[in-house]
Parts: structure tokens; C-alpha cells; sequence
């Protein structure tokens, strides 16, 4: 149970901090074109990750299973799961894979925005959801 806890709990935190993002964004570039709190999100969450696994990996910051649950899949999931995608690709290409790391960024890049737009015509005709 405390797994759930601790993912929940940085959950929480994540996803306030990518709402702070956004509101910090918007409320000094109010007329933007361009989804740039999304951009911000998605970068910081990749170096951030990126930065850890390394550190991680590298033997210099030790990490028990609980805090790396509470860290990677709680706060850095509920700010940004790109970042989780990227440390996955990024993984497999570094265990030699590289045809399964093409696939994983070309599926779930493709297959994200096909199901997206899939939902939002299909719901869109349907009159939404009520």
C-alpha cells in the first residue's frame, strides 16, 4: 500500500507544479500561439529524469525502490510523462536496441496522435460526453 501512497502523494505534486507551469506561462504570454507551458513541461521533465537516471546509474546518488517510485512515476509522472517516454527510448537504445527504440518513439508518437484525433472527431460528432 505505501507504493500507492508515495506515487499518489507525487502525483499530487507533479501535477501541481505542471499547473503552476502553465499559469506562470499564460499569465506572461497570455496571447501565445504556441503550447509552450506543454514544451517547458515536457523539456524540464526530460532533463530532470534524464539527470537523475544518470546519477543514479552512475552509483553517485543511492535510491531506494520507494523513493524512485515517489520521484520517476509520482512527481515526474503527474508533471510530464514524456519524460518517462524518453527515459524509455533512451534505455532501450542504450541496451542495443535501437530497432525497439525507433519503434516505442515512432508508435506512441504516431499512435498518441492518431487516437487523439480518432477520439476527438468520433466524441466531437457524438456531441461529447454527457
Amino acid at each position: 500500500m505505501l507504493p500507492w501512497i508515495a506515487v499518489a502523494l507525487g502525483g499530487a505534486l507533479g501535477s501541481a507544479a505542471r499547473h503552476g507551469v502553465n499559469r506562470l506561462v499564460n499569465q506572461h504570454w497570455p496571447m501565445m500561439r504556441f503550447p509552450a507551458a506543454t514544451l517547458i513541461v515536457n523539456l524540464v521533465g526530460c532533463a530532470v529524469i534524464g539527470a537523475l537516471a544518470g546519477t543514479i546509474a552512475a552509483g553517485r546518488l543511492p535510491m531506494r525502490a520507494g523513493w524512485r517510485e515517489f520521484i520517476f512515476v509520482g512527481i515526474l509522472g503527474g508533471f510530464t510523462t514524456f519524460s518517462t517516454f524518453g527515459l524509455d527510448t533512451i534505455t532501450l537504445m542504450r541496451a542495443g536496441n535501437a530497432p525497439a527504440a525507433f519503434a516505442n518513439a515512432v508508435v506512441q508518437v504516431v499512435g498518441g496522435l492518431a487516437c487523439v484525433y480518432a477520439a476527438f472527431v468520433v466524441f466531437e460528432r457524438l456531441g461529447g460526453v454527457h
